[in-house]
């Protein structure tokens, strides 16, 4: 009996061995990957230096930003006069300089530079310091209005052209294109006035033929690429600008393109060799930060709110919502409690989203909530925060809308509310894009990661390699004194695949909701499965759990379509069949538990960065919270104290 009793002792360490083993190789898996995908950057990187070395042999040593970096070009000493008595700024920015004078020698060149790193004065200042004038091609017209008004207030005679210029204004422009005594210097127009409007072309062969018109700055030049996250149909229809006006210069310009986009724009533009400058995507002066979203719309205006008046009391922000209903809502909802905000979306009129946008800009209004049709450009310096109603559908789109934080240099926050619903919404959303599921995958995988430097895997998605050390606690994952470990959570996955494997028998389809309730005990009794525990768990770590095994591929997305709606179901994914062994685990990363479910340092040790009063909110009331997401006859009481860890933390 006692050879069983060590016989039995001895398996168990064997077991408990192998499953040390098993989080080990999915940790060692996990870095692979990093590896991988910086080993993926850095080899990009060497074929582009080695193409660009190969598109100019005759100007080897000119394709480095180093080489452009001087003070000593014919035109050196007026763009120096331009940025302090015109611009009043006192030195350069990264990558500026060198920018502007690659496009003043009559160079074509791709500048990829973070929101808020100064592109549009790579266009502006040459455009001062050159005969003729620049045409600016800008895909929304919020973004030709912000520049406008910031040129106007700099006495810079730019102007702007779209379907709501009146005759008189219309026939003012184009006289102003080929009077050689025009102070007109910058003409803005979006992309389709380029593809749509014969009478606009005339007018610039004519300007061309005058040599006034000498440069084309292509804003936000991602949208040229049906790759890139924002394709724009109408930037297809630019190349006949380079085609039909060969001697004008070309700058491209855009916060977030990957090489591949780069390469399939250069085609598009009908550009033969191009500079291509990329700044760092980092942006040390804004604070990364996702929050668990409150599943009720009370709650989540209240600590909106909470915020508005508290840690942001007189500061300027914007707050981005999914949808135009959504914008609508929570403006009124912030009206009522006193916020002054404004709502701005694509269905509104013009003038009613000039005029948002003009009280937004002189402090009248404080917050403007909006889709992201607001967005690209807008160059308001003292933005101290962005908040994200809802995730983004991409990290490309995120990163840019929280990027119009803090141009000042000065800190900002860019708050994220990141819900399970949301998952969904947005998915039925991007269902029909290319790649569109992948990409918010990505987003889902950045809000659900709990301990990784959010600077880190914003890197990852850009290929650039990035070290968390330089985040200065600048993010909620690096302000954190938690420990983390690997929870087993592979009986959970089989459970809910049960769950899924019976709907299809019934010939049911789940939604995630209907899926959740039918794990939680809720909703038709047809669609339990007797065997399958309820599980003790607060009802958010469920939610992170069925994320989590979507996004590692144990569960899917189907859809389907109505007249009205797309809707979007959970289904058995393709790595379902590795549960069919006993000695396959799906490990998951979780906070440890802590002797203090609410750890004060730890919020003291970012006292800028932490909302105090959220704090003390927490202390008080997730008691009751995490309560009310036990579940009934649960012997558990780590499911609470977890429930409290999270909401430190959200």
């Amino acid at each position: 009996m006692a050879s069983i009793s060590a016989l039995t002792e001895e398996l168990d360490s064997v077991t408990n061995e192998l499953h040390a083993v098993d989080i080990q190789i999915q940790e060692l898996t996990e870095r692979q990957q990093e590896l991988l995908q910086k080993k993926s950057a850095l080899t990009k990187k060497i074929k582009q230096c080695l193409e660009n070395s190969e598109a100019g042999a005759s100007k080897e040593c000119d394709s480095s930003p180093a080489a452009w970096n001087k003070e000593d070009f014919p035109w050196s000493a007026k763009v120096k006069d331009v940025l302090q008595n015109v611009f009043k700024l006192q030195k350069f920015r990264p990558l500026q300089l060198e920018t502007i004078n690659v496009t003043m020698a009559g160079e074509e060149i791709f500048l990829v530079m973070p929101t808020g790193g100064g592109k549009s004065l790579c266009y502006q200042l040459p455009a001062l310091c050159s005969d003729g004038f620049t045409l600016v091609i800008c895909p929304l017209i919020s973004l030709m209005e912000d520049q406008l008004m910031v040129l106007k207030q700099l006495g810079i005679s730019a102007t702007m052209l779209n379907a709501s210029s009146s005759k008189e204004h219309v026939k003012w422009v184009h006289a102003e294109m080929v009077n050689k005594n025009s102070t007109l210097k910058l003409i803005y127009v979006t992309p389709e006035k380029i593809a749509k409007s014969k009478m606009f072309m005339s007018r610039l062969e004519k300007a061309y033929e005058a040599r006034r018109f000498t440069r084309i700055a292509v804003d936000e030049v991602h949208c040229c690429s049906q790759w890139g996250h924002d394709f724009r149909p109408d930037y297809k229809a630019l190349g006949i600008l380079k085609r039909q006006f060969p001697n004008t210069s070309l700058i491209g310009l855009t916060a977030t393109a990957t090489n591949h986009v780069l390469k399939d724009a250069q085609k598009i533009l009908c550009v033969e060799k191009c500079f291509t400058f990329t700044a760092s995507f980092n942006r040390p002066n804004l604070y990364y930060e996702v929050r668990q979203k409150p599943s009720n719309t009370e709650d989540f205006i209240e600590d909106i709110v909470k915020l508005i008046n508290g840690r942001y009391k007189g500061k300027s922000g914007i707050i981005y919502c999914f949808s135009q209903k959504d914008s609508e809502q929570v403006t009124i909802s912030l009206q009522k409690l006193g916020i002054h905000a404004g709502t701005y979306h694509a269905n509104m009129e013009p003038e009613d989203k000039t005029k948002v946008h003009t009280r937004w800009s002189a402090n009248e209004l404080q917050v403007v909530v909006a889709t992201v049709a607001f967005g690209m450009g807008i160059d308001k310096p003292d933005v101290r925060f962005v908040i994200h109603h809802s995730m983004s559908k991409s990290m490309e789109n995120y990163y840019q809308e929280s990027g119009r934080a803090g141009r000042d240099d000065m800190r900002a926050d860019c708050i994220l509310y990141y819900g399970f619903g949301d998952i969904f919404r947005v998915s039925s959303m991007v269902v029909m894009e290319n790649v569109g599921q992948q990409k918010l995958y990505e987003m889902v995988s950045y809000c659900q990661n709990i301990s990784k430097c959010r600077r880190v895997l914003i890197a990852q998605h850009f290929d650039e390699v990035w070290n968390s050390e330089a985040c200065n606690k600048m993010c909620d994952n690096c302000c954190k004194d938690v420990s983390f470990e690997k929870k087993n959570v592979t009986v959970y996955c089989r459970d809910l695949i049960k769950i899924l494997k019976q709907a299809e028998e019934l010939n049911e389809k789940l939604t995630p909701l209907k899926l959740m309730d039918s794990w939680m005990g809720k909703g038709p009794a047809k669609l339990r499965v007797a065997g399958v525990a309820v599980p003790t768990l607060p009802r958010e770590d469920l939610e992170k759990m069925i994320a989590h095994f979507l996004l590692q591929q144990y569960l899917k997305e189907d859809y389907s379509f109505t007249a009205y709606a797309t809707i979007s179901y959970l289904k058995v994914g393709p790595k379902a069949n590795l549960l069919n062994s006993e000695a396959h685990v799906i490990s998951m990363q979780v906070k440890k538990p802590t002797q203090s479910s609410f750890k004060a340092e730890s919020s003291e040790t970012c006292s800028e960065r932490v909302d105090k009063m959220r704090g003390e909110k927490n202390s008080g009331n997730f008691q009751n919270s995490a309560n009310m997401f036990q579940q009934p006859g649960s012997k558990n009481p780590r499911g609470k104290k977890r429930k409290l860890d999270d909401a430190n933390d959200a």
